[in-house]
């Protein structure tokens, strides 16, 4: 278990922009930061984050809290793990206590799982320092390719033994769970058919190992490289698809590229472990690779979180070329700014790398990037040469990438832009680029209505009405962000008494007294003897008055470090209710808002009053109810029903609403 002390260094020395900033690109939005959420595929930003209250709220998907439930929605850590990422980051020494096999084995698989690619990491590793297969045989393969000392380290790279049970025997010996190195695919397990149980070998035999790191650092997979001539046996093994490892969700390089993509606003894609090491190693360290597998959506959105820009990087050979036409209309496809920049013929990512310095290798890249309409245009074109009816399918094929940005505007742009490079009119490709809109509408009714005719004849149901809004939640939500917002906030407090004249009649006599919001908002509730009927809203209305009432330097990310985790939710998202508005950037439309906290007082005491007429509109009915059930006029209920009409019509006279 970690000290409560560390735990408190930690919080206090986080920050939440500075954490997820790693993660997802964030810009400045006045007092806050804003980005496209990372947990859905969006290309508005949804997310915003709080340096002030040290809280983010992604309000495409709902999640939010403080830097921790970050770390655990994001990269699915658990507490303890989200406190020792954060404690390394800020170099904060963790005291805990040590872990008993006990707890070991209440870890979820997901976990064990971590922990067993970390160990084959960490074996790896230690066999290619510190034996003399690892060092005659890894080693020297990755001094051959000229990385460095510091590179292999900073990479993790490894050596696998050629023996058939090396690293299973090591980790079973160490304590790790054969269903576990099984389930990771590190081990295979074959049934042995002359019945002796079953066979485990190690997936990796005999290859250097090239880790494969999530976003935060975590090792999902492996990729390793065999150095035999074995025609039997493919040149390059991923790990198998896992409960942890995606490879269709997964960028090689992407934990040690993430800050320099955000910092140069742009991303190099490569295709191989070796391309982003060698580039890494030259000074260029914005580079992933698709690790061997077809482009994805599922990656190029992981790129998105960081920037909007992409320059993709292939082999100078034909299928490289043509490999990187298919990623650059998926790319586009999800309203990013693409670059191709191909390689002089022979060379790849890694040994152009390796043959130019870090200027040469700068400098080509900044004078070779290519807009991809420009690029596509000379490719094909040189492929078409003179013949007119491979001409236009050049022309077709390029309108159909165009087709698939998003954007309007920049769709209009690339059209005028084609029109100038293959010298026909923008009319003739506007229309083209609409009959193909209509022929993708066309298909997908014909696709909708095969769907209903396979259906076959439904029941037509009927549609559900419109989920009716609960008027008492949305007041007990407010009176919590009015104590969370203005708790401590003094205020004057405008009332009206019933008072006898001179002439012994009753009037109403307004009466201005000074509170702060939480004494006003508590003793109006003690009054009327109103419990909160949210068992969360209730709980922290308890510790909210607690803690107002006790210090005078309450503490919003103090406060929400100490909450459960339902509770941290719905105050994340009670507190950055209020930043969503800033998305909508009323002030450069010229609308102009009224700050909130010119009316605090009215607007406690309009939330006071409001759930006071919904309470007695509910105690009516009740009493309605009883009198209807029980099928007689008893004169208790009616004179008490009376009393609450008369109540509600002086509560209507101080809110200036008519009944």
């Amino acid at each position: 278990m970690i000290s409560k002390d560390t735990i408190d260094k930690v919080f206090e020395a986080s920050r939440v922009e500075e954490v997820i900033g790693d993660f997802v690109q964030l810009k400045k939005s006045g007092s806050n930061f804003k980005g496209l959420s990372p947990f859905t595929d969006e290309r508005t930003p949804s997310f915003m984050v709080s340096p002030v209250k040290q809280i983010w709220k992604d309000f495409s998907s709902g999640k939010g809290g403080n830097v921790v439930a970050f770390l655990m929605e994001h990269e699915h850590f658990t507490y303890p793990e989200a406190v020792k990422y954060l404690a390394r980051k800020y170099n904060i020494e963790i005291e805990e206590t040590e872990q008993t096999d006990e707890l070991k084995q209440q870890a979820d698989e997901r976990e064990s799982m971590y922990l067993v690619s970390e160990f084959a990491r960490d074996y790896f590793e230690d066999v290619l320092w510190n034996t003399e297969p690892g060092k005659a045989v890894g080693l020297t393969y990755f001094k051959e390719r000229g990385f460095t000392d510091e590179t292999i380290r900073k990479f993790g790279l490894g050596y696998s033994p050629d023996e058939w049970e090396a690293f299973t025997k090591e980790a079973l010996a160490k304590g790790y769970q054969l269903e576990f190195l099984e389930k990771t695919g590190l081990t295979i397990v074959k049934e042995d058919n002359r019945g002796e149980g079953n066979r485990q070998f190690d997936r990796f035999k005999g290859r250097v190992m090239f880790p494969i790191q999530s976003m935060s650092g975590r090792v999902l997979g492996f990729g390793g490289r065999i150095l035999k001539t074995d025609k039997k046996a493919a040149k390059y093994l991923n790990s198998p698809e896992t409960a942890i490892y995606h490879k269709s969700k997964v960028l090689y390089g992407i934990y040690h590229a993430r800050q320099a993509i955000a910092k140069e606003d742009n991303c190099f894609l490569v295709e191989g472990y070796t391309d982003v090491i060698q580039f890494h190693q030259n000074g260029i360290e914005n580079v992933v690779a698709s690790s061997g597998t077809a482009l994805t959506p599922e990656q190029i959105r992981l790129i998105h979180r960081l920037t909007n820009n992409i320059t993709v990087l292939f082999d100078g050979d034909a299928a490289g070329l043509r490999a990187s036409l298919r990623g650059v209309d998926l790319i586009l496809e999800q309203g990013m700014n693409v670059k191709v920049c191909p390689l002089p013929d022979g060379e790849d990512p890694d040994s152009f790398a390796r043959a130019n310095s870090f200027e040469d290798l700068t400098l080509f890249l900044r004078e070779n990037a290519t807009d991809f309409i420009r690029f596509k245009a000379s490719l094909l074109m040189e492929e078409a040469q003179d013949d007119p009816i491979r001409k236009a399918e050049t022309i077709r094929d390029i309108v159909n990438s165009i087709g698939k940005i998003p954007d309007r505007i920049q769709r209009e742009v690339y059209v005028q832009e084609c029109s100038r490079i293959m010298d026909i009119s923008e009319e003739v490709l506007f229309n083209t680029l609409a009959q193909m809109g209509r022929k993708e509408i066309a298909e997908a009714s014909k696709r909708q209505r095969q769907q209903r005719q396979q259906a076959g004849m439904e029941v037509v149901r009927e549609q559900p009405s419109p989920a009716k809004i609960d008027q008492q939640y949305v007041l007990e939500r407010k009176i919590i962000e009015l104590l969370l917002i203005y708790g401590n906030k003094i205020e004057e407090f405008e009332d009206q008494v019933l008072k006898q004249d001179e002439k012994g009649e009753l009037k109403m006599e307004k009466i201005v007294s000074e509170y702060r919001v939480f004494e006003k908002v508590f003793l109006d509730l003690q009054e009327d003897e109103v419990e909160l009927g949210n068992e969360v809203f209730r709980k922290l209305f308890s510790v909210l008055v607690e803690k107002l009432g006790g210090a005078e330097d309450f503490s919003i990310d103090r406060f929400v470090q100490d909450l459960e985790p339902d509770e941290a939710r719905e105050v994340t998202s009670i507190l950055m209710d209020e930043e969503k508005y800033m998305l909508h950037r009323w002030e450069d439309q010229d609308i102009l808002v009224k700050d909130k906290t010119q009316t605090v007082a009215q607007l406690v005491s309009e939330t006071i009053l409001n759930l006071r007429c919904y309470l007695i509109d509910k105690r009516v009915g009740e009493l309605q109810r009883q009198t209807l059930e029980k099928k007689d006029g008893n004169p208790d209920i009616l004179e008490e029903i009376i009393n609450y009409h008369q109540l509600k019509r002086m509560l209507a006279q101080k809110l200036n609403r008519v009944l």
